[in-house]
């Protein structure tokens, strides 16, 4: 379908909205009024900017506060109007968007208004032009669909037709079902905004909280599948309202308003995506800052990197004791492979610091992930592969996290575990304390080991936590599930859950606070089926690598369930839902990544994120290295 956003909806002025908005795709725009009168260029000069980007000009809006009022009122707005029309025929727009009026002046008369609607249409009907009526969710008196539907029909002039904004509708929770009662050639326009579930007014609720389809709570696609059973035949277009948009670099925010509709379409296709949907992790790559003290790479696979003392050995030292092993280093890129059980962690000897750089994902067709992870506007990354290596196709998260498509241990398909298969050389840097890492093939994980990666947290500059929302959504197929705000010392952290088919894949999205000095913080939770034998030996052996965790919280924890004080002896935290119970401990912060250890019994779904305030006070206590 042809795809159009509002001016509106996007940061800059006239001329580099429509820019950014041609370089996303767009086949066409509304143009917001104020957009029009502030800008420098005559309407004939947008009108030649616009077509020369390849846009063409689907709305002029909005006409406000026109029907339903006394005579001299109408005579004025008639002549406001005339002003309109010869205003867009020289804009080349030939549709005129008209808001249910919110004028005290305006008479709750639906005969008025509809005889006042059909002498408008009729003037427009003279320069050319159609006029669409859409019903705001606070108009004074028409401000539900089937009402503004209603005068439209009584009114009886083919130059009239409605405007439904998906907004407008479900805001109010009307039940979009009765569009279908509405003739297809009738609607006119059909405007599309998401938004999150908010108990507040519904005119602030719109002008600042509104967010491109799949980045809320409605059911947008619902209501667009009945808008098609009508028969309608124009164009999608997004009308998004929204204080961190408005802010936002506009050609990044126009591709986001892209991939929203792009995802839309695909949902109303109502097929399965196929074998590209992420079915587990394959690996998480955290980089050391260690690229200067690295050997030059050669041909051997027993090569290996040698870390620099500081963030990179406590980062090595910390996975050998969690149980870690380091099973492999790559040939040609001064990059090493840790296993347990099923988790695996890259240690790459670069960046500038201990940081999450990558994720590796198990999906069934690796090309065909690659391919769709495009096609909804995801950048691919170039990769440089030495002859013999395993291809691997890679893209670009909102905030810059490589995401790899991987399919590992399949004999039909290059394995990218084999690039690691040579024996690693020993460790040449020595570590404070008793942590060793020597070199061990991978074993099944005994009774208290980690045996897989449990979840992913990332952590998303503020004005981009609804991009990355939607990208995690759309290309990976991941559902929103819980979502929250969690109160630390400097403010509340928004944060959302999302999961996969069966919650293979859990990934965890934390916005960012305003100011904060170090961004992204990150984490990778790992699971285990003993988490208690975990803490026992974590705190014998190396108990500085704990993240200690108040007696306050063991207190108020007892107070509301029913823990033994193994649970306060070992440090561990404590959730439940309906569906089990939760156990879990944090390491200490390296660089800007820590781990979280985590058990699972009778089903629990969550998260633990009861627990967050704790763990982000106490984070926030230790220092700057803290999230």
């Amino acid at each position: 379908m042809r795809k159009c956003i509002a001016t509106v909806s996007v940061s800059g002025t006239l001329t580099e909205k429509l820019a950014a908005i041609a370089a996303a795709g767009f086949d066409g725009v509304e143009i917001f009024e104020n957009d029009l009168i502030s800008c420098p260029l005559s309407p004939e000069q947008i009108r030649d900017r616009a077509a020369g980007l390849g846009l063409g000009i689907d709305l002029y809006q909005p006409l406000r506060d026109f029907e339903a009022v006394g005579p001299a009122t109408l005579e004025h707005n008639l002549r406001r109007a005339e002003r309109k029309f010869r205003l867009m025929e020289r804009l080349g727009a030939g549709m005129l968007l008209v808001c249910s009026s919110v004028s005290p002046e305006s008479a709750d008369d639906d005969e008025l208004a509809a005889e006042h609607l059909h002498a408008l249409a009729e003037l427009a009907a003279r320069h050319g032009i159609r006029v669409a009526y859409e019903a705001l969710a606070w108009g004074r008196h028409v401000n539900e669909y089937l009402h503004a539907w209603r005068i439209v029909r009584l009114a009886g002039h083919p130059n009239l037709g409605t405007c439904l904004d998906s907004f407008h509708i479900l805001s109010r929770g009307s039940d979009p079902i009765g569009i279908e009662a509405i003739p297809g050639d009738k609607v006119f326009f059909l405007q599309l905004a998401d938004a999150p579930l908010l108990a507040m007014d519904v005119l602030q609720w719109s002008r600042h909280y509104r967010c491109f389809p799949g980045q809320g709570g409605f059911d947008v696609a619902g209501l667009v599948r009945h808008v098609l059973n009508t028969g309608y035949q124009g164009p999608l277009s997004l009308e998004v309202f929204n204080d961190v948009f408005r802010q936002s670099d506009a050609r990044r925010t126009a591709l986001d308003a892209m991939r929203s509709l792009i995802a839309l379409e695909e949902s109303l296709d109502r097929r399965e995506p196929g074998p590209v949907i992420p079915t587990g992790f394959a690996f998480t790559e955290l980089t050391t800052g260690t690229a200067a003290a690295a050997r030059t790479p050669g041909p051997s696979a027993g090569d290996t990197f040698t870390p620099a003392p500081g963030e990179a050995a406590t980062l090595v030292g910390l996975l050998a004791a969690l149980g870690f092993a380091r099973t492999g280093a790559h040939p040609t890129k001064p990059v090493e492979m840790w296993e347990q059980g099923e988790a695996r962690i890259l240690l790459n000897a670069t960046g500038t610091g201990a940081a999450l750089a990558a994720i590796g994902l198990e999906t069934p067709d690796p090309a065909a992930s690659a391919r769709r992870a495009e096609d909804l506007l995801a950048p691919v990354l170039p990769r440089e592969r030495a002859p013999g290596e395993a291809p691997l196709e890679a893209i670009a998260a909102p905030d810059g996290t490589q995401i790899f498509f991987c399919r590992s241990g399949r004999a039909d398909h290059p394995d990218w575990t084999g690039d690691f298969a040579g024996e690693p050389a020993p460790p040449t840097v020595s570590r404070p304390g008793p942590v060793t890492a020597t070199p061990t093939p991978p074993t099944p994980p005994p009774p208290g080991c980690v045996t897989r990666v449990d979840h992913v947290a990332l952590t998303q500059p503020w004005h981009h936590f609804d991009e990355a929302s939607l990208f995690y959504r759309s290309v990976l197929g991941l559902r929103p599930l819980e979502s929250m705000e969690v109160p630390q010392p400097s403010g509340l952290l928004r944060s959302r859950a999302m999961a996969g088919p069966d919650e293979a894949v859990r990934m965890v999205l934390n916005q960012a606070r305003v100011g904060a000095r170090q961004t992204p913080w990150q984490h990778v939770a790992l699971a285990c089926d003993d988490i208690r034998s975990i803490a026992r030996r974590l705190r014998a052996e190396h108990p500085g690598l704990l993240l200690p965790i108040p007696g306050n919280y063991y207190d108020d924890l007892e107070a509301r369930h029913d823990v033994g004080p193994e649970i306060r002896e070992l440090g561990l935290l404590y959730d439940r839902d309906e569906h089990g119970e939760f156990l879990h401990l944090y390491t200490i912060t390296v660089g800007r990544i820590f781990f979280e250890i985590v058990e699972r019994t009778g089903g629990y779904r969550g998260y633990g994120a009861a627990n967050a305030a704790v763990r982000l006070a106490v984070q926030h206590a230790r220092g700057p290295g803290a999230p």
